[in-house]
């Protein structure tokens, strides 16, 4: 039975979906005005990792991910770029999307845009403004009425009177209540601006999920998730939206994905103080990265240090030195299963809050016993090679061939390559082709990239 912790109840649940054969995720998608930082790498790594394990135990699994491409943030680099909002947003979407693959991240099902999801966005505001929830301010702006969603704070443990002590004063004047949240926000010169019954503007941000995590699975699904930082107001917005607008619950299960932080702060661009992802990959391979992210559990703060990533880095290399030698067309032999546990502890692991720590400390245990078996030329050592292969690619790790991964990152000299070189000449002057190839072959797999024209070979690295 897979359980998960609940934020909503703040234990961990047995899942029960509402319909086995098609489960519902939305996860809070980025917000594309810069590079993706290593906090946002941490939320896409974790959840492709809980979609893969929901995969192989779920007939079908619906996940959405949602980008958000009209905001304040947005208008504002916009503006200090020089550049065309759209032209921003869809450099930026490129960018998520080189970083994901790089991290090894399948994509979502569904990637729905904000901007191609106004309509929804209207149908939902006028359905809480007819049932007395939202209402226009003095500014033109439509906001949310949260005293008369009595369930508020449901989900953050929030207080409204705490919430009142703490609230803005500046903005009252153009509310019913200090803690009401805008849904739609009256036009502005030069900016974005979309029609609706309440004259021409944008979308506020929660308003945005709500509609489209309603949009493409339903009024009431299994499973919505984000970081940690999105649970209040964000989500709780969305439940106040939600519920408020469709008379059901919303959401059964909500995950959130704990901090990446730096000197035990929270990494983040408002304080100036994240490391992007493809910063961080020009140093480090991609997968040494996602081994790095899933090291510590889901909800635990993780700590980024380059410490820290050398050793994920050589975890792994250990890992991929086991598989090392065996052939990757090998059959699991079936004896395997049943002499050692593995696979059933593995999965017993995920299901246990998607704990990957131990789940990646079985993962050593296969690594030692293949080892063990080989030294011993047993039968063994290769299906559980390839066991240890195939669970690690359950958690998106041990996805290139052994031999080939261990050698990226090794830089030859010059000199080396010229030696290279020359042996590769003297193959070709004897017509030995196929060793000509090897070498060439070899070079590439150590980033040299051989280029011949009639002056001779010349070389570079990738």
């Amino acid at each position: 039975m897979l359980k998960i912790y609940n934020t909503l109840t703040n234990q961990k649940e047995d899942f029960c979906p509402i319909d086995p054969n098609n489960i519902g995720i939305y996860v809070c998608g980025m917000t594309v005005y810069d590079f993706c930082h290593m906090g946002h790498a941490r939320v896409l790594v974790m959840f492709d990792v809980i979609t893969r394990h929901m995969r192989r135990n779920y007939p079908n699994v619906q996940y959405i991910r949602n980008i958000t491409d009209i905001d304040d943030k947005i208008i504002s680099r916009a503006i200090e770029n020089n550049e065309d909002i759209y032209s921003l947003t869809n450099r930026f979407i490129d960018a998520m999307h080189e970083d994901e693959k790089a991290l090894g991240v399948l994509s979502p099902d569904i990637e729905p845009r904000a901007t191609d999801s106004i309509d929804q966005m209207i149908d939902m505001i006028e359905l809480l403004s007819k049932k007395g929830l939202a209402y226009q301010g003095k500014n033109g702006d439509v906001f949310y009425s949260v005293r008369k969603f009595k369930d508020y704070g449901k989900l953050s443990g929030k207080n409204l009177d705490d919430l009142v002590a703490g609230a803005r004063v500046d903005i009252e004047s153009n509310k019913q209540d200090p803690l009401d949240f805008v849904l739609w926000k009256k036009a502005k010169p030069s900016e974005p601006k979309w029609s609706s019954p309440w004259g021409e503007g944008r979308p506020g941000w929660h308003i945005e999920c709500s509609a489209m995590s309603t949009h493409f699975i339903s009024n009431h699904f299994d499973i919505h998730g984000g970081g940690m930082d999105l649970t209040f107001p964000h989500h709780e917005n969305e439940i106040a939206q939600s519920e408020g607008a469709n008379n059901c619950k919303f959401v059964n299960t909500w995950m959130h994905v704990g901090f990446v932080n730096i000197n035990d702060e929270k990494m983040s661009k408002s304080l100036k103080n994240f490391f992007t992802i493809r910063g961080v990959l020009d140093k480090y391979d991609g997968e040494t990265l996602r081994y790095f992210l899933i090291s510590s559990h889901y909800r635990s703060p993780l700590n980024f240090s380059d410490t820290n990533i050398e050793s994920a880095k050589s975890a792994l290399k250990r890992l991929y030195t086991a598989t090392k030698g065996f052939s990757s067309s090998k059959k699991i032999d079936a004896q395997v299963g049943k002499t050692f546990d593995y696979e059933d502890r593995f999965d017993a692991a995920l299901n246990d809050d998607f704990n990957t720590p131990i789940a990646l400390s079985i993962l050593f245990e296969i690594a030692k016993q293949v080892n063990i078996e080989r030294s011993k030329d047993s039968e063994h050592a290769a299906s559980l090679a390839q066991l240890l292969k195939k669970l690690g690619n359950y958690l998106g790790i041990l996805e290139y061939d052994a031999e080939v991964y261990l050698q990226q990152g090794s830089e030859l000299s010059e000199a080396e390559v010229t030696i290279k070189i020359n042996q590769r000449d003297e193959a070709r002057a004897s017509k030995n082709f196929a060793m000509s190839d090897q070498i060439r072959d070899e070079l590439l797999t150590l980033g040299i990239i051989l280029e011949d024209s009639i002056d001779g070979t010349s070389w570079r690295r990738k």
